[in-house]
């Protein structure tokens, strides 16, 4: 069990990346082109790596007053049709360079909200998918899709189920009625509930549930409450989200009451509280805010040492290209990002050019793979043996890394790692400030604006 130190955590908690790709996407540039995304495709068809596969469906029916997502806001339905056109076309595109006899072990579709589409539009979408990818079946692949559950019904369930999804993730955030309108997204503990008892009738595999702490009005014991609720449904994941509150970047926060923001102290006692909680009720904290049963495959993947993280988080299938479409998404092909136009417009317009959405990436040095591979280890796996480490990548990796070993000794002092020779590892408290410890190791870090990132906790 961990121990839910606020001291620690106070110390501990100041901005960073999420270190769902290192560098972060704040390294990015616009000197990427597209024949360097074309060079690293024939690279990973050479190589015969598996595929996964990002939507980004960036549309939602209202705003929620805290989002931080790069999202389209719309009754009209029109301009969801005119997307997918779009988005079909760029897959389309994307499919042509690839050899996609390779296996497309992973599929998420995230956004905004995929559930906006319409059931005739999902089922052309998966469909389209399907003619242009090697689709696993028999629930082989890890196909994931974040529904809004006020846009489900059990048919719509059951028709998601029987496209091939298998895994869900469901934006709870609070079940506090006062915490909801405050932030614009009423839905009702029974409306959960309803869309939880669907998703076991039609035998989804993993459910994740997505919390935020921080919120307006929420305080320790109304958190707690939520909790209680949330576990007599037994998702099987948990994510526990810092409520980054930043007006300034993201405009629609301003309709937030900051009056009614909870204290930096009292965030640290929900959020202390929450994750003890949690783990009273058998979930395990795999490693920052999230947490897992330990019957669910997040869980057993980090115990066999077989735990990544890429852009949708921790995952068990780590070791393929991202392949992402959609205004915003980020592809990871080898050691290159590429990461689409943000705004839907140039989107669209260089699609209807015919012409790949790119807007800007990130080459990975040796350095870089090296410092990404560490940090993922970390992440995941919460201990590194350095000397194996080194031997993989050719190198002397206590020499390599000397100086961040100096200054690791702050961090063992406080009991976030033990150094035992050439063995890292993160101890349970660590695992609360797990992005603590790799920021360490983050040769960029210090040459973005810190303030651009959220706090770890």
């Amino acid at each position: 069990m961990s121990n839910w130190n606020t001291d620690l955590m106070r110390r501990y908690g100041t901005q960073g990346p999420r270190y769902t790709s290192y560098p972060s996407a704040l390294s990015f540039h616009e000197e990427v082109t597209a024949d360097d995304y074309a060079n690293a495709i024939a690279e990973g068809n050479d190589a015969r790596r598996p595929l996964s596969l990002y939507l980004h469906i960036p549309f939602c029916r209202s705003v929620c007053y805290y989002c931080a997502c790069n999202r389209v806001v719309t009754a009209d339905h029109r301009r969801a049709s005119e997307y997918l056109q779009r988005l079909k076309k760029e897959i389309t595109l994307r499919a042509s360079m690839l050899d996609t006899s390779r296996p497309m072990q992973q599929i998420h579709w995230g956004g905004g909200t995929p559930t906006y589409l319409s059931d005739a539009e999902i089922t052309e979408l998966v469909y389209h998918t399907a003619r242009h990818f090697h689709m696993l079946g028999d629930d082989d692949g890890e196909y994931a899709i974040e529904i809004d559950p006020r846009t489900v019904s059990a048919n719509r369930i059951s028709l998601l189920r029987g496209l091939g999804f298998s895994r869900v993730s469901l934006g709870v955030q609070d079940l506090d009625p006062r915490v909801q309108q405050a932030v614009n997204r009423m839905q009702p503990y029974e409306q959960i509930r309803d869309v939880f008892d669907w998703l076991r009738d039609f035998d989804f595999r993993s459910v994740n549930t997505d919390l935020i702490y921080g919120l307006p009005w929420q305080s320790e014991s109304s958190l707690a409450r939520t909790i209680d609720q949330l576990v007599t449904l037994r998702p099987d994941r948990i994510s526990l989200y810092n409520y980054a509150h930043l007006p300034a970047r993201f405009k629609v926060q301003k309709q937030i009451n900051e009056l009614a923001l909870p204290a930096p102290e009292e965030k640290l006692r929900m959020f202390a509280r929450a994750g003890s909680m949690l783990e009273d009720a058998g979930y395990r904290l795999i490693g920052m805010d999230h947490f897992a049963l330990p019957s669910d495959e997040l869980a057993q993947a980090q115990e066999q040492g077989t735990l990544h993280r890429n852009f949708q988080g921790y995952t068990v299938r780590g070791d393929s290209d991202i392949i992402a479409c959609g205004m915003s998404a980020i592809s990871r092909v080898g050691n290159l990002y590429v990461q689409n136009w943000k705004t839907i417009d140039r989107w669209q317009a260089d699609l209807d050019d015919n012409v790949l959405p790119l807007e800007r990436g990130y080459l990975l040095s040796d350095d870089d793979g090296i410092r990404a591979d560490l940090i993922n280890r970390l992440l995941c796996d919460l201990v590194v043996d350095l000397d194996a480490f080194g031997e993989r990548w050719q190198i002397d990796a206590q020499r390599y890394f000397a100086d961040e070993l100096m200054q690791l000794k702050r961090l063992e002092a406080d009991g976030l790692v033990v150094r035992d020779g050439p063995t890292l590892t993160v101890t349970q408290q660590g695992r609360l400030l797990v992005r603590a410890v790799a920021m360490l190791f983050d040769r960029t870090f210090g040459q973005s604006a810190g303030e651009r990132y959220s706090r770890i906790i």
